[in-house]
């Protein structure tokens, strides 16, 4: 049997459930929710030896993590976005 570190198992939320907990966000903190998301995807794109155009982009993406998982932070400290 193969056990994960989580038990917990991700369930889609439907939109309008999406809609309305976004709703009682101020704007701001959901668009860096969406910066962060979107940065973290573009951390991860990025794998082995890079070029040096390669590591810009990198460098710009983990910059732009950096910001938006502040802003969350700011509004709430569970709210970051992790990346490994």
């Amino acid at each position: 049997m193969i056990t994960s570190p989580s038990r917990l198992v991700p369930v889609p939320i439907p939109d309008r459930v999406a809609a309305l907990i976004g709703s009682c966000l101020p704007l701001h903190v959901l668009q860096a929710e969406i910066d962060a998301d979107c940065a973290a995807r573009e951390v991860y794109r990025f794998r082995g030896p890079l070029c040096a155009e390669d590591r810009a982009d990198r460098e710009h993406a983990l910059s732009t993590l950096a910001r938006a998982n502040k802003i969350l932070a700011k509004h709430h400290p569970l709210l970051p976005v992790r990346h490994n």
